[in-house]
């Protein structure tokens, strides 16, 4: 007799927005910028949309759309530090919206990175190497679902990441 096994599939699916919110308890510094000033009742990934969407004249579908998958690449930088995994252009500027609004970037590397800070340290070019394609897949295989157009937009040119410099992206 033969058995066959099959090998499971994964539905599991990491929503970008549940885990940015989820870092709002961990707020610690500027928190009235953030959590208590006027128009500031809103969930951290309203904040970060509307942040984005002030800074870089979007609409907010893209704005959405760039945001998830910057968390994605966030989050995966951080659960992966062993693999070299880099952004294109387009996908950078939530990365950067992100990173630049330190109350919430902090506690985000203090839920996702187990407390330490994930340095930005880029070089000054980009590389052109297919690594932004190779990201995405990464990032598929963490559980999150990437935009393959935003990832496509950037392929070959990445942004000027790079692994070398201890726990950076």
């Amino acid at each position: 007799m033969t058995t066959m096994l099959e090998s499971p599939v994964s539905t599991a699916h990491r929503d970008p927005r549940a885990l940015l919110d989820a870092v709002r308890p961990r707020v610690k510094e500027c928190t009235y910028n953030v959590l208590e000033s006027p128009g500031s009742g809103i969930s951290l990934w309203e904040r970060e949309i509307r942040l984005m969407m002030r800074d870089n004249v979007m609409v907010r579908d893209m704005a959405e759309r760039i945001m998830a998958n910057a968390i994605a690449y966030t989050v995966t930088a951080m659960e992966r530090p062993e693999l070299h995994i880099g952004v294109g252009k387009v996908v950078d500027i939530g990365v950067h919206t992100l990173i630049l609004d330190t109350p919430v970037y902090f506690a985000f590397c203090d839920v996702y990175n187990g407390g330490r800070y994930k340095h930005h340290a880029p070089l000054i070019e980009r590389r052109n190497d297919g690594l932004v394609i190779r990201t995405a897949d990464i990032i598929r295989e963490q559980g999150f679902e990437p935009d393959d157009e935003l990832w496509a937009m950037d392929g070959a040119n990445c942004s000027p990441c790079d692994s070398k410099v201890p726990d950076s992206h």
